[in-house]
């Protein structure tokens, strides 16, 4: 009965993935996953369930995909432990990262949960070599478990944090195979987690996978979907929150999840690519089996004080719209020249700086018949909008004349649409305006 379940589940999310786009690589395994953008690319390196049919997490190599758009994914290169040090069959290819320097990359990956390794290679996609032929960070280095680690860089320099209840810190030499000091503990105030809700589990107080990454200045570590917030590399760090709430969900993504809740197992890692932030995580809403992971991408905003605003886990993904519903004007796929602004009413718009601002939406679907296009809009001066094809050099589809508010809230002004196809990637570019003028909340096209 389990395995027609779940097989089930499978054909239900090999239809769904035709018109969706989490997970980003469905029925595949694809699981704890890093992206890192090199030479425009996104490129996801991850460890690999091997069956939806695992009663156990039987991981036996590791993969990475790449993509231009982070809508449609190619596997790239799989890491075969044999190639490594462990030199022999393995069914424990636990969670990976990576840096780049001096022209080559250095993927770092988890022995289980005991030890670490790095490969090299000339490209992100390899081939790669074991340089070391033994681990780089050994079972008996810390008195936390030297696994599932996050590479870090600043100025040129990188560091390595890893670790499970307790997080550790290292700088690495600049070969990159080696430590250039001994691994320091990471304080964390009144730190939470999947097993500690409360505050008062201080054997398991955060979880195993930490990641951290910058934003203005402040670093952000996280562990799964709980973050801290430190002014300072090393912390020590304050806890914050959780980006996934039990809002976050829309109908079909909230079950089943772990024995612990929707909290436990999101490991993953946080990215910016084009003036977005992005997180990427585990998800077993569509598998049903917590051996057998996917990965799914949801954008990130931040609040005016740090904070990020609870993420949306649906079916749509990122890069990737429904032109018969509402599009958010914060989740474009690229932008240049324009700032996300908390709204008083909750949620986000875009406030465009300066003149020929503009928001990318690609992969726009199900345009065929839409007559109108309806922007909700905040605007103190008259402005015009161009809808383009594609980028801000396209062609002119038609241009929306925005008039000016005259009381200070979202409007709604509709526009009448031209030469759209029914899918097909817009540009929104700003003319006439000052840093202040204007504010897009929200659009949708209609009949």
């Amino acid at each position: 009965m389990k395995k027609l379940s779940l097989s089930i589940v499978l054909v239900l999310t090999g239809l769904m993935s035709s018109n969706t786009q989490n997970p980003i690589v469905s029925n595949k395994g694809l699981n704890d996953p890093h992206i890192h953008i090199f030479n425009d690319t996104a490129y996801v390196y991850a460890s690999h369930d091997k069956s939806i049919d695992n009663d156990k997490f039987t991981m036996e190599d590791w993969w990475i995909w790449s993509s231009s758009d982070l809508v449609n994914w190619t596997k790239r290169s799989v890491l075969d432990p044999k190639d490594t040090y462990i030199g022999k069959d393995f069914s424990r290819c636990w969670a990976t990262d990576i840096a780049h320097k001096n022209g080559k990359y250095y993927w770092y990956f988890s022995e289980g949960n005991e030890q670490t390794g790095v490969v090299v290679g000339n490209t992100p996609v390899g081939p790669w070599r074991d340089v070391l032929g033994k681990p780089l960070l050994h079972s008996d280095l810390t008195p936390t478990h030297e696994y599932d680690m996050a590479l870090f860089e600043e100025n040129g320099e990188h560091y390595i944090i890893f670790g499970v209840w307790d997080y550790y810190i290292a700088k690495l030499n600049d070969d990159m195979v080696s430590l250039a000091e001994a691994p320091k503990k990471i304080k964390i105030n009144n730190p939470r987690g999947p097993y500690n809700p409360d505050g008062k589990n201080t054997k398991m107080p955060t979880d195993d996978k930490p990641f951290v990454h910058m934003y203005k200045d402040r670093y952000y570590l996280s562990w799964g979907c709980f973050y801290a917030i430190s002014d300072n590399l090393y912390g020590p760090y304050v806890y914050k929150d959780s980006v996934i709430k039990e809002g976050s969900f829309v109908k079909g993504f909230d079950a089943p999840t772990w024995p612990n809740g929707f909290l436990q197992g999101r490991h993953g890692s946080f990215f910016e690519w084009h003036n977005q932030w992005y997180y990427i995580y585990c998800d077993i809403s569509q598998t049903g089996n917590r051996y057998f992971r996917d990965s799914f991408i949801s954008y990130v905003h931040y609040k005016a004080n740090g904070d990020m605003a609870t993420v949306r886990i649906d079916g749509v993904g990122v890069g990737n719209y429904n032109a018969n519903g509402s599009i958010e004007a914060e989740d474009y796929f690229e932008a240049e020249g324009v700032v996300k602004k908390e709204n008083t009413i909750g949620g986000f718009s875009v406030q465009p700086q300066k003149e020929f601002s503009y928001l990318i939406y690609p992969n726009i679907k199900g345009l065929k018949d839409k007559s109108n296009l309806e922007l909700e809009v905040m605007a103190t001066a008259t402005l015009e909008v161009e809808v383009r094809d594609d980028n801000p050099q396209g062609n002119l589809l038609f241009t929306c004349e925005i008039p000016k508010n005259e009381i200070f809230t979202f409007q709604k002004r509709t526009f009448k649409t031209k030469d759209l196809k029914d899918e097909q990637s817009l540009c929104f570019v700003f003319k006439d305006l000052d840093e202040t003028s204007f504010k897009l909340n929200r659009f949708q096209f209609k009949n």
